[in-house]
C-alpha cells in the first residue's frame, strides 16, 4: 500500500478528490476506491469528506484503464489556420499527459496536427486546469511555437476568464499582485505562502451581482499555475465549485471558471486575433439557478 498523509489545508476535501491529485485522475482514484483505499484503515466512499490529519492508504498497483479517445470530451476548434489552432477545451479534458497521466489529452486527441516544444506536450505555450473550459491556442509548426512562446513571455497573448465567487469584492474592479508559489507545507497546493514565489498579477472587474455571488471576469498579466483560484481565494473571493481553494456548489462538479476569451497577434503575420467562448451549459444552468 501507498500511504498518503492528509494536509489540514485539505479538510473538507472529498476523498476522491484528494486522492485524485496524487493518482492523476478522478476515474482513477474512483479506482483506488474501488480497489481498497483506506483511511485510518478504514473503507469510506468516495464522497467521504476528509478531516485533516489521516492517513490514506492506496492499493499498492492501482488497475490502469486508458481511456478511449473516442469517450474523451472533445475539444472544438474555434479558430485555425496552418499555423496555428484556437481551442475550446471542455472541463475534464486533460492538456498534455504529466504526473499520473500518460494518455486521453487533449494532446493525443490533436495529434498529427501540433508541432515544437516538448515531445510529451508538443504545441502547447499554456494550459488550462483539467476542470477549467474554454480557449487556448496550440502550435502547428515549429516556427509558430517559438514565436508564441515569445509572445506568452511578452504578455501579448490577452487571457480572460468568468469566474464566479462566492461573496462581493469591496469595489468594482481590483488589481491582484501577489507572488505565487508551491505551498510550504503542501506541495500539491500553490499558495502565497511559499518558500519559491513566483510574480502573479490578477485583473478583475465585476460582470455581473446576486445576492450571495459574484460573477467575474479576470484577466491575467502573468500565468502561474491555479492562479485566478489562488488569487481570488487570498481576497476572500473563493471560485465556486473549486474544492482545493474554493467552495464545493453541487450539483456542479467542477470549478466555475471559463476562458471566455483569447486575443493576441497572429504569431507569424501579426494579424490581430480575437476569439470568445460562451459559457458551456453547465455553468450556464448554475447561473441560471442563481438568477431564479
Amino acid at each position: 500500500m501507498t500511504e498518503l498523509i492528509v494536509p489540514t489545508a485539505a479538510a473538507g476535501d472529498r476523498l476522491d478528490r484528494f486522492i485524485a491529485l496524487h493518482v492523476g485522475s478522478r476515474a482513477a482514484a474512483e479506482r483506488a476506491v474501488e480497489q481498497g483505499a483506506l483511511v485510518d484503515g478504514i473503507a469510506r466512499p468516495k464522497s467521504y469528506r476528509l478531516e485533516g490529519g489521516e492517513t490514506v492508504a492506496l492499493p499498492q498497483e492501482i488497475e490502469s484503464v486508458a481511456p478511449s479517445l473516442e469517450h474523451l470530451p472533445k475539444p472544438t476548434i474555434a479558430w485555425s489556420d496552418d499555423a496555428i489552432a484556437v481551442v475550446d477545451k471542455p472541463a475534464r479534458l486533460v492538456v498534455h499527459a504529466g504526473a499520473g497521466v500518460k494518455s486521453g489529452t487533449l494532446v493525443d486527441l490533436l495529434e498529427g496536427t501540433l508541432a515544437g516544444g516538448d515531445p510529451e506536450r508538443p504545441g502547447i505555450v499554456h494550459r488550462l486546469d483539467r476542470d477549467t473550459s474554454g480557449l487556448m491556442v496550440v502550435a502547428k509548426s515549429e516556427e509558430a511555437h517559438e514565436r508564441l512562446t515569445e509572445l506568452v513571455h511578452e504578455r501579448a497573448l490577452q487571457r480572460t476568464y468568468l469566474a464566479l465567487v462566492h461573496g462581493r469584492p469591496k469595489s468594482r474592479a481590483g488589481k491582484i499582485d501577489a507572488p505565487i508559489g508551491r505551498d510550504r507545507d503542501d506541495a500539491l497546493r500553490m499558495s502565497l505562502d511559499s518558500d519559491s514565489p513566483r510574480e502573479a498579477v490578477t485583473h478583475f472587474e465585476i460582470e455581473q451581482e446576486f445576492p450571495n455571488h459574484t460573477l467575474l471576469r479576470v484577466t491575467l498579466e502573468t500565468g502561474r499555475t491555479h492562479q485566478i483560484r489562488v488569487h481570488l481565494a487570498a481576497i476572500g473571493l473563493p471560485v465556486m465549485g473549486d474544492t482545493v481553494y474554493g467552495v464545493p456548489a453541487p450539483p456542479l462538479d467542477r470549478q466555475f471558471l471559463h476562458a471566455a476569451r483569447l486575443a493576441f497577434p497572429h504569431p507569424l503575420t501579426g494579424a490581430p486575433i480575437d476569439v470568445s467562448s460562451p459559457l458551456p451549459d453547465d455553468l450556464q444552468h448554475y447561473l441560471t439557478r442563481l438568477q431564479a
